[in-house]
């Protein structure tokens, strides 16, 4: 009788372990970063560590739960309201905190790991994203949907990033040549984006082939060094969002040997929307259709 008892008494006490070791684990997720981090249940104050998460939040249609933004979230308009944190490569650690959030979300590539640390010393959970692909830009979208309780409208704009790169990969299928694009994201020097990038991914999924193609993520060029590549098509984004259209071209204009130059195949774009792994990614993706194949005359509607 005893050993029943027994029995029953230990029966009863992993009943209530396991109960215990399934609280204690609800919330918890990994991220992107290989990190485990336990998530609230229903974060009512989340710190954006990151213009592109800032859009994936508003574009989720949970806005209201930001209680703070990094410098040049801007999109949409309602995001320039935001109390500033710094840059994301730059946060103020002390406005973080001020703002009392109950989760930061971060991104892997650009925040400041020393930041991230702080932040979990201080209590303050961090969710990292690695939105480097479109798939990963993706992959962020469902995890920050997860987290907000959104996976149906997370499902929603996944679809609808799919018909509509779909829609690109179909109309490109078609095309007759592959133009070679140099695409420029810095001035002085010259610098292009390598094989391991959405912005590769773009250029290759919308007809393109990109002549800064290899391993380094953001090369730099030559002046010799680029007429040797001999682009075709040159697509000039400033990262520091600088709209000097003119002074750009004029510079480009002094390489007549260039095949974009003398085809007068030289564009600007704008750099908020091809620099952010957010679902404005699609914009991207269909405005360099319109550039590189403009035979192809792509309608987005």
């Amino acid at each position: 009788m005893q050993s029943r008892v027994q029995i029953y008494f230990w029966l009863a006490l992993l009943f209530v372990f396991a109960v215990d070791l399934i609280a204690a684990n609800a919330g918890v997720m990994t991220d992107q970063a290989g990190r485990t981090v336990r998530v609230p249940d229903d974060p009512k104050r989340i710190v954006a560590l990151a213009p592109s998460i800032t859009e994936i939040v508003f574009a989720l249609g949970h806005e209201h739960r930001l209680a703070g933004a990094t410098a040049y979230s801007n999109y949409p308009d309602a995001a320039k309201k935001l109390p500033r944190v710094g840059s994301y490569v730059r946060l103020d650690l002390e406005r973080i905190v001020a703002l009392n959030p109950d989760l930061c979300l971060a991104t892997k590539d650009g925040n400041p790991r020393a930041v991230v640390e702080r932040l979990d010393a201080l209590h303050i959970p961090v969710f990292a994203v690695n939105p480097v692909t479109l798939n990963t830009t993706i992959e962020s979208i469902y995890d920050i949907g997860a987290i907000l309780k959104t996976t149906a409208k997370a499902e929603e704009i996944v679809g609808e990033m799919r018909r509509r790169i779909e829609r690109v990969s179909s109309l490109v299928a078609r095309a007759e040549h592959i133009p070679r694009v140099f695409f420029q994201i810095g001035r002085m020097p010259v610098v292009s984006v390598g094989s391991d990038t959405f912005i590769h991914e773009l250029i290759v999924l919308s007809g393109g082939k990109n002549v800064a193609e290899g391993k380094v993520l953001y090369p730099k060029f030559s002046r010799e060094q680029i007429i040797r590549l001999a682009p075709e098509v040159i697509i000039i984004n400033s990262m520091s969002g600088q709209k000097d259209y003119a002074g750009f071209k004029k510079e480009w204009l002094k390489w007549p040997l260039l095949p974009a130059v003398q085809n007068n195949r030289i564009y600007f774009v704008d750099g908020d929307v091809f620099n952010r792994p957010s679902p404005r990614l699609v914009d991207a993706l269909e405005e360099l259709v319109k550039l590189i194949h403009p035979e192809l005359m792509y309608n987005s509607q």
